[in-house]
């Protein structure tokens, strides 16, 4: 019979619970930043694509408490304000605002049409990522692609 030495056994033991190196753990730890590099990139298109879909329907909520508004309210056919429906509780004072943080802007068109805009994402007035109640499915896309 052969005689085990317990020295010999520890060490063979030990060897073989090598731990983890740094080379190793900088691998993952680059795939991981390249995983997430990839999701981003999948991901922001969607989340500028949802705030303006949520900017159309919030132009769209103002635009009927305005027309509702002008059908109870209004005095000798005036343009109602955020301030007027909010006042008259025809709007939640919690939605006055874009997605962007800038209140929605009411325009009073010939013939009696009330259009109402979020200036987009860059805030300014008149430019092309402007918002409005009556967006169709693809300017949604043409402004979140912009």
């Amino acid at each position: 019979m052969s005689t085990v030495n317990l020295n010999d056994v520890l060490k063979k033991i030990r060897s073989r619970r090598r731990g983890v190196t740094l080379v190793e753990v900088l691998i993952v730890v680059a795939i991981m930043a390249v995983i997430a590099g990839g999701a981003t990139l999948l991901v922001f298109p969607q989340f500028r694509k949802a705030k303006v879909e949520a900017a159309k329907v919030g132009a769209d909520a103002v635009k009927q408490a305005g027309e509702l508004w002008m059908n109870t309210d209004a005095e000798g056919g005036a343009c109602p304000t955020v301030k007027d429906l909010v006042d008259s509780k025809k709007l939640d004072a919690k939605k006055t605002d874009d997605p962007f943080g800038q209140p929605y802007r009411i325009v009073c068109e010939e013939g009696g049409d009330l259009r109402v805009y979020s200036n987009g994402r860059d805030g300014k007035e008149g430019t092309p990522d402007d918002i409005r109640d009556d967006f169709k499915p693809s300017d949604i896309k043409r402004v979140a692609d912009l």
